[in-house]
């Protein structure tokens, strides 16, 4: 299971959510996640496995360590991911989460995407650590630090934390190392920033690093991006023509869906 963020839109669509039904929650229509409740990525899609966000940040880390915790119990072999921002992580959620995580040595997987600013609050403001991985062996369990835009190194560093996590050997704190191009929202002009830092980080880009690591293994490139092209369009286009399509949802909607059905009515 994974515990993504508002932003975590890539996660949605590698665990499998249907880009079509994506978009209808992004139009805040009765087809998304949250059948119109909600016009951002709060809906989850539990078929799949996502639990929906919160705007809390943070605030899912607890559920994801309560999640594992079952899965625990009930020894399946399944495993929770749980991804916040460097802000998150001085929250007390974050911390409670990941010390009952760490005592009960549950199989749940940390990940924070630290792009080095929580708004305009660079991190040297935010921690007193180097890595907000360090603080991983406070609560018993092994911390990562990983470039966030090497996709060959972020995969790999996963697939450790998931055979961990899998063998009972308890928690990792993944932190992946990252950058926002642009402000925190379109009213912030982020000129806390320096030009110079944004180009550099630009250069850095993941899917131009990706384009290197596969160029060095003499994949055809041009063509590569040509029908991932083709087919990225392709599916934007219909799943825009879903969403138009998707009706809203009526008023009195607002109130379905807030209790959880009951198991069993008959039990005493």
């Amino acid at each position: 299971w994974i515990f993504p963020l508002h932003r975590d839109l890539g996660a949605f669509l590698v665990k499998g959510a249907d880009p079509k039904r994506l978009m209808a929650q992004i139009f805040g229509k009765r087809d998304g996640f949250a059948k119109g409740k909600d016009s951002y990525l709060h809906g989850g899609d539990l078929a799949n496995g996502i639990f929906g966000g919160t705007s809390m940040l943070g605030a899912t880390l607890p559920v994801a360590a309560g999640m594992a915790y079952k899965f625990k119990i009930r020894k399946e072999d399944r495993v929770a991911i749980a991804f916040f921002g460097e802000g998150a992580s001085s929250r007390g959620d974050a911390h409670e989460a990941m010390n009952f995580a760490g005592v009960h040595r549950l199989p749940v997987i940390f990940v924070c995407e630290n792009n080095f600013y929580a708004y305009s609050t660079p991190n040297e403001l935010q921690f007193g650590v180097d890595n907000v991985a360090d603080r991983a062996a406070g609560y018993g369990f092994k911390g990562e630090v990983v470039n966030g835009n090497d996709l060959h190194s972020v995969m790999k560093t996963a697939q450790r934390a998931i055979e961990r996590a899998r063998k009972g050997d308890g928690p990792t704190l993944v932190e992946c190392k990252t950058y926002r191009y642009h402000g925190h929202s379109e009213h912030d002009r982020a000129d806390y920033r320096s030009e110079e830092e944004v180009i550099t980080w630009e250069s850095r880009d993941p899917i131009f690093l990706w384009e290197i690591y596969l160029e060095k293994r003499k994949y055809d490139i041009a063509a590569i991006k040509k029908e991932t092209s083709e087919e990225v369009t392709r599916i934007v286009e219909e799943a825009v023509a879903f969403a138009d399509a998707s009706p809203s949802p009526d008023g009195p909607e607002a109130m379905g869906d807030l209790y959880a059905m009951p198991i069993d009515t008959e039990a005493p």
